[in-house]
């Protein structure tokens, strides 16, 4: 495998995959970098597999080469898992990330600080044509806040304070929170199975 394509639009995203993938040498391109546009995939799945898998299996079928695709968001234990898959557009339509954790601190409004667990999960989709799609899982475990703070970060970062630290995500520099974060943690673990798949070459 010397080249991917990361199923992003983010260059933000595509950055952070394109710097991961340099270290095995294998060339990784973001949907920007292509010469045709490739039309939003709706996330018509159930769980963050099943929408990184839709993802990833439809643009590898297209191109017929290796694709990554991610869904993440962020699941709160006191709302059942909410906002979960629609972490994006929680609040709905049109994304509004602030409208979004407003909601959710709304809603967890009468809620006692030691039942507001929460955690980040990532969910990385690989699919090759002609394999099985291979899943990676990351995490990040911690707890809501009552107000929003720091002005690092993007999404809920503002009201998620990680495990082990006082500060909200949005509080933390880069450095700190790639260090933590559920995208750093699935990332990983896909770096255990590139060098399976190197060795076995």
């Amino acid at each position: 495998m010397n080249e991917i394509i990361i199923a992003t639009k983010n260059p933000g995203k595509a950055k952070e995959f394109q710097a991961f993938f340099s270290e095995y040498n294998i060339k990784a391109i973001s949907l920007l970098d292509l010469s045709e546009s490739v039309e939003d995939i709706e996330e018509t799945g159930t769980t963050f597999e099943e929408n990184a898998a839709l993802k990833a299996e439809q643009i590898a079928n297209l191109f017929e080469t290796p694709v990554l695709a991610d869904d993440s968001g962020l699941v709160i234990d006191a709302l059942d898992g909410r906002p979960g898959i629609y972490s994006a557009r929680y609040a709905g339509e049109p994304k509004n990330d602030k409208a979004n954790l407003e909601k959710v601190l709304k809603e967890l409004q009468n809620v006692p600080d030691t039942d507001r667990t929460a955690r980040f999960v990532c969910v990385l989709a690989v699919a090759i044509p002609g394999k099985d799609t291979i899943f990676k899982k990351g995490h990040c475990e911690g707890k809501i806040s009552n107000d929003p703070d720091g002005s690092n970060g993007f999404g809920y970062d503002p009201i998620f304070i990680p495990d082990g630290y006082s500060k909200t995500m949005a509080q933390l520099s880069s450095d700190e929170k790639n260090k933590i974060s559920h995208r750093k943690n699935a990332i990983t673990q896909l770096e255990s199975w590139i060098k399976d798949v190197q060795q076995s070459l």
